[in-house]
């Protein structure tokens, strides 16, 4: 798949995100779990990718099927709009 830089800093930083689930990801931008991780592997730093894992790994907020809340999330009134995957303007 070939991804643009703006695309995977957009999915570095949704796999950052506690909230946004790997199943979002695939959604946008059609990689999956695996997929997602050996990108982050191959973009970051090696500490910051273990960092990064051990973070993540377990996470329930990072998996659809394990989240506690079926519908409905928090948003702070600061937190940027994105449609699209393009941050627009306030």
């Amino acid at each position: 798949m070939n991804l643009t830089a703006l695309q995977i800093d957009r999915i570095i930083e949704m796999a950052w995100e506690d909230r946004t689930t790997f199943d979002a990801i695939k959604f946008q931008f059609g990689l999956s779990e695996q997929q997602v991780i050996t990108l982050m592997r191959q973009s970051m730093k090696p500490k910051s990718f273990r960092h990064w894992r051990a973070r993540v790994q377990g996470r329930k907020t990072k998996h659809q099927k394990l989240r506690a809340f079926e519908s409905g999330r928090f948003k702070c009134s600061r937190q940027r709009q994105i449609s699209n995957n393009k941050i627009s303007k306030r």
